[in-house]
């Protein structure tokens, strides 16, 4: 593995669960770490008690972190910009950093899902608004639940980024004996497979809800890794990406876990809760739920065969109910397994 100049400095924008996981690696890793919040009581919870109980309760969080509201000043003298917005956020997350950030300052994001309105991933979100090429921009994604990184239990992620130096300096600043990094270069493949599996763990978490146990949602596991690999070769992406940690790895942790917020999502909506109380119940962003109007859209706009997310969108948006979507997929007409996979 190359070895390149350390960053010691670094800015996280913003304060939720994942990018406090991920400040706290890197100031593990002796960074200093701007954290920003647009919450001054958040953020002197931070400075203060070395807290973030709303959003990971009981966890303390290493000296290296201080929080702040003030976007000028979590960018002053950063050399790693990390946006871990929710993808609803995240345009205008960048816009407002963008007036700060140096050309020379690496840019990633840690952010699973499309934007809603344009369909876009993150990575080109991000070049637009600041004025970068989108094969600069870097994402880290793979099997990693925020409460478990910031306990220092071992986790394995990639960075993917079609400049593999960006890349290298990434994998780089975070790696370390807790929190192993690969590289890619694959980087719309990583973005399709961390934003299509959320989808996928709705699915899981509503069967685990019905009752319908391991069979099916072994099956809904893998014919849903089937659904990502379709859209991403749609996309351009590279098919050996899926079974890699960002695609069958992340799609596995995210719907056999009950840390997974899509999950949980998910196993709320099969007694019948309607998606708003599923919702406000939360308290947190459930990606998966946009990002299901958002691949439905996208499967229509490549001319690509996704059942399952057709079925999670008609019980989302719909009113479809969730036996019947069920139903719907084991009724489907009778195909060869090889034929739907590419």
């Amino acid at each position: 593995m190359n070895q390149h100049p350390p960053i010691k400095r670094a800015a996280v924008l913003v304060a939720g669960s994942w990018g406090t996981a991920l400040a706290s690696v890197l100031a593990c890793n002796g960074y200093g770490v701007s954290l920003w919040t647009r919450n001054a009581v958040q953020a002197e919870e931070i400075n203060t008690q070395r807290r973030n109980n709303r959003y990971l309760p009981g966890c303390e969080l290493p000296v290296g972190i201080h929080a702040t509201t003030d976007m000028r000043t979590a960018l002053d003298g950063a050399e790693l910009c990390l946006f871990v917005a929710p993808s609803g956020a995240m345009r205008e997350v960048a816009r407002q950093a963008a007036p700060h950030l140096e050309s020379a300052m690496l840019c990633m994001h840690a952010t699973k899902g499309f934007e809603s309105e344009s369909l876009k991933p993150m990575s080109l979100v991000l070049a637009e608004e600041l004025g970068r090429e989108q094969s600069s921009v870097i994402v880290l994604s793979g099997p990693s639940h925020a409460e478990e990184v910031i306990r220092r239990q071992p986790t394995t992620v990639v960075v993917a980024s079609e400049d593999i130096v960006k890349a290298e300096k990434a994998q780089d600043a975070f790696m370390n004996s807790d929190f192993r990094v690969y590289t890619n270069k694959d980087l719309i493949g990583v973005e399709v497979a961390g934003a299509i599996k959320n989808i996928i763990a709705l699915g899981a978490g509503l069967i685990d809800g019905l009752q319908f146990g391991d069979n099916a949602k072994a099956a809904l596991i893998t014919r849903g890794l089937a659904e990502i690999g379709r859209l991403g070769a749609a996309m351009g992406a590279n098919p050996l990406t899926f079974a890699g940690l960002a695609g069958v790895g992340d799609l596995v942790v995210t719907c056999t876990s009950k840390h997974s917020r899509n999950w949980r999502a998910g196993y709320m909506l099969a007694d019948g809760t309607p998606l708003s109380e599923v919702l406000d119940k939360m308290g947190m962003v459930v990606e998966g739920v946009k990002t299901t109007k958002a691949a439905y859209s996208l499967a229509q706009q490549y001319e690509v065969d996704m059942p399952i997310t057709t079925q999670l969108y008609e019980v989302l948006f719909q009113g479809k109910q969730p036996r019947e979507a069920v139903s719907h997929l084991m009724g489907r007409v009778k195909t060869h397994e090889m034929e739907v996979i590419g």
